[in-house]
């Protein structure tokens, strides 16, 4: 099976043959000598102050009512072609053969900009911007004033409540008119320490699933690949995305048991 498709995964060859993954390991790793080689990296090395600032990131006690009123953003490019990751192109290979050989590896340059607003009730909006154009706080802070009208439309239980808002720390996100907007709207800012993407749903979840999703298909347009990400979002149901937002509590809770360091 291995030698016909070198990507297969654990549990796929496991179902097959209808044994346990452990016993697939074992048998993959200690009768065939094989294994899977594929890169993993991080962002940067923190520094004790940094590790020390994730310590403040808190998941709220009350969990239902977090979970309520909690709306997350982050921008991410949409390229044209994005080629599969490391971990989606390993194989398996024995302990004599050559790493694996990878295709085209670079991104395509056109490209477009999605600022997604979602909480764990699904995507709330999604804005589209054009490469060649850049995200200031005056364009950031009308994406706010949209997402106050569209919480006003779509989510009814956050008429009377007061929206907790959890962003990164770009320019955009954090100058003084920003700041001042986000004040005028009644939003709550929650805390987010830098360099810190493993405390951020959209992008130990949110994100890295759309890419994967993504990864390996090629589009000829801007709208070719807007058509695809809104189709990937609309047939997700909600328990998805309540799931995602709910694996904040646990990774909080690791940061502190790792003193600090990198959630995987």
């Amino acid at each position: 099976m291995i030698l016909n498709d070198r990507k297969l995964k654990l549990n796929e060859i496991a179902d097959t043959l209808k044994i346990s993954t452990e016993r697939v390991h074992h048998i993959i790793h200690e009768y065939l000598g094989m294994r899977k080689l594929c890169a993993k990296w991080w962002p940067r090395e923190l520094t004790f102050d940094q590790k020390q600032r994730r310590f403040g990131a808190v998941f709220e006690d009350d969990k239902p009512e977090f979970l309520r009123r909690y709306v997350t953003v982050d921008e991410t490019w949409l390229h044209h072609f994005t080629p599969k990751s490391n971990r989606q192109s390993s194989e398996w290979t024995a302990h004599d053969e050559p790493a694996p050989k990878r295709g085209k590896t670079q991104q395509s340059a056109g490209k477009v900009m999605a600022s997604v607003f979602w909480d764990a009730h699904g995507i709330i909006f999604i804005d589209y911007l054009e490469k060649g154009w850049t995200i200031y706080s005056d364009y950031y802070i009308a994406l706010l004033d949209r997402l106050k009208d569209e919480i006003a439309e779509k989510r009814q239980h956050l008429k009377k409540k007061k929206v907790l808002l959890h962003q990164d720390n770009a320019p955009c996100h954090k100058s003084v008119k920003t700041m001042a907007k986000i004040h005028e709207l009644g939003f709550e800012l929650l805390p987010h320490p830098p360099y810190s993407p493993d405390l951020a749903p959209r992008d130990y979840f949110l994100f890295s699933d759309l890419k994967r999703m993504l990864a390996g298909k090629k589009f000829s347009s801007n709208e070719e690949v807007i058509a695809e990400t809104e189709a990937y979002f609309e047939a997700k149901n909600t328990s998805y995305y309540k799931n995602g937002i709910e694996k904040l509590e646990g990774r909080y809770n690791q940061c502190i048991t790792l003193e600090g360091n990198y959630v995987e």
